[in-house]
């Protein structure tokens, strides 16, 4: 047999309604669709006053969504580059070469990545080969390149 979960009886809803301090779009409209149900009839909202609270809507929404865009930016700021890019630990990079003595582009090469670092907010790869590389200087990401060659015949 089944049993009834006492948490559904309605004796046990809440009862008191916490009200939020923010001001929303959706209470916007609730309070518009009030006015509209509640209008005299016989002198309803004229166009001009219907437009510009329709314009004022529109202005809340966009801050909303500009207020929340800046929010996810910031946080992306919170995170250090180092966390960030921690899951580069173990992986080719490949990224081009410079002979700074010449001034000059040696090619591509590629080095497995050893740890990260980080200077001034932006990451550097420390790699294998004993070269520091800044993490927006890679060209390509490969899987640790011993893994599928460690086959014994």
């Amino acid at each position: 047999m089944t049993t009834i979960d006492s948490s559904l009886y309605l004796q046990n809803r809440q009862t008191a309604r916490t009200p939020s301090p923010e001001l929303g779009k959706d209470e916007f409209l609730k309070i518009l669709m009030t006015q509209l149900q509640n209008q005299d009839p016989t002198n309803p909202m004229e166009d001009r006053e219907f437009i510009s609270q329709m314009a004022q809507f529109s202005s809340l929404e966009q801050m909303m969504n500009m207020t929340n865009s800046i929010d996810t930016l910031v946080q992306s700021q919170l995170i250090s580059p180092v966390i960030q890019y921690s899951h580069m630990i173990g992986k080719v990079v490949s990224y081009q070469g410079y002979d700074e003595e010449a001034d000059t582009e040696t090619g591509i090469e590629q080095s497995k990545v050893m740890g990260v670092s980080q200077n001034d907010g932006w990451a550097i790869f420390e790699l294998e080969n004993g070269e520091k590389v800044y993490a927006d200087a890679v060209i390509k990401v490969n899987e640790d390149r011993n893994e599928g060659n460690n086959k014994q015949d």
